[in-house]
């Protein structure tokens, strides 16, 4: 799981081809088996941070998530949420859960 808060300058259209783009990811990485995104709608805003958009990813297993990680086309895609966000590093947070 992702969650982000972007910058306010980036325009949905650009957030959503993103989104595309790391879902396209699944013909490249065998392995990753769901993609979807969301907002997060928590009533608690101050304990959301404005970590309001978030995407997640079902991976097969851990070998798959790495694989992933490790992907250039990803590394790519990362570095243009990067860009997009409203404060670098601050404005994400990832979580990892196992099943």
């Amino acid at each position: 799981m992702v969650f982000m808060k972007y910058s306010g300058a980036v325009p949905q259209a650009d957030r959503d081809c993103l989104m595309r783009d790391l879902e396209q990811l699944r013909s490249e990485i065998e392995g990753m088996e769901d993609f979807r995104t969301g907002r997060n709608v928590s009533p608690e805003a101050p304990l959301v941070h404005g970590l309001v958009d978030l995407f997640w990813i079902d991976f097969r297993d851990a070998e798959a998530r790495d694989a992933y990680l490790a992907n250039t086309t990803h590394k790519a895609i990362g570095a243009r949420i990067m860009a997009s966000l409203d404060g670098g590093e601050e404005a994400i947070f990832v979580c990892d859960l196992e099943r």
